[in-house]
């Protein structure tokens, strides 16, 4: 919440946030009064991995959601538009320019009909959808008995997670001069973030490029990782090499902002805060 925060308006879809386990009646409440319109997407403030995000299609689907426990929660306008990347960018302390590092097209799960089989029959025979299937049978039952016409797309997940069966797709050939000048105006705008992957939605990476029809849904610290080395085939000697640049980079970011006299957390601060996130894990994960 605090730093999606920093995000202007115009980058960021209208997003509510709520406390733990808050009463659905008021979540319902505060989302009509802020004049969100459904489908909305719930996700906890702190996560990881798709943890708990859900797309909510209407109020019943709202309320069911916040009648069990939840921690501190971000409720968001659904961004309808066709294209998300995550887009890992980099900018030295005092620098004019940075770097993307990486660059990862998300391929939702789907399926496409025959005319004659079930979503839940092409599900099966799919070796990555089928992994999901026992939670959409649960989720959505009568999805999963529709016959879809010859040559009909179905999205089965609106979550851009590969937990989620997400395909991670390397799409650093798409990384030039304006989508990095792009990203340099964007971190104009958020003073103090020199490192971070950006979850976008957008309706190409053109518009991306030119600055227009594109939101900001959530930005990773320096725990992000470069999701393109999920690349299918990807080399994980080649994987390793990406992180190990990473966290050199990381490092030398932080050496800059000491040597430039930002006060860093002393070192019991730091485990204390790594014990609290393998509790908050064990708890909701």
């Amino acid at each position: 919440g605090d730093i999606i925060n920093l995000i202007p308006p115009a980058w960021k879809p209208a997003t509510l946030r709520f406390p733990e386990n808050s009463d659905p009646v008021a979540v319902l409440t505060a989302v009509q009064e802020a004049g969100l319109d459904f489908p909305l997407i719930a996700k906890p403030d702190l996560g990881e991995r798709g943890l708990m995000v859900e797309k909510l299609s209407d109020a019943a689907e709202l309320e069911a959601y916040f009648s069990r426990e939840t921690p501190a929660m971000l409720v968001q306008a659904y961004v309808d538009e066709p294209v998300e990347v995550g887009v890992l960018y980099y900018r030295m302390p005092g620098a004019r320019q940075g770097e993307i590092t990486s660059l990862t097209l998300k391929r939702f799960l789907e399926v496409w009909g025959d005319g004659h089989s079930t979503v839940a029959e092409l599900m099966a025979r799919d070796p990555r959808a089928a992994l999901q299937l026992p939670v959409l049978q649960r989720r959505d039952p009568a999805l999963m008995a529709r016959v879809p016409r010859a040559g009909e797309r179905v999205e089965l997940m609106p979550i851009g997670n590969h937990c989620r069966g997400t395909t991670f797709l390397d799409g650093r050939a798409e990384i030039d001069e304006a989508l990095s000048r792009r990203f340099d105006a964007i971190a104009d705008a958020l003073p103090g973030i020199c490192f971070g992957r950006y979850d976008i939605r957008c309706r190409s990476l053109q518009a991306l490029r030119e600055g227009h029809d594109f939101y900001i849904l959530e930005i990773n610290g320096v725990k992000a990782e470069p999701t393109h080395i999920y690349q299918p085939g990807f080399s994980l000697v080649e994987a390793y090499r990406v992180l190990f640049r990473q966290w050199d980079t990381i490092y030398r970011i932080a050496q800059a902002n000491r040597a430039a006299g930002v006060r860093v957390p002393a070192f019991g601060v730091v485990v204390r805060a790594l014990c609290a996130q393998g509790a908050y894990r064990r708890r909701w994960g």
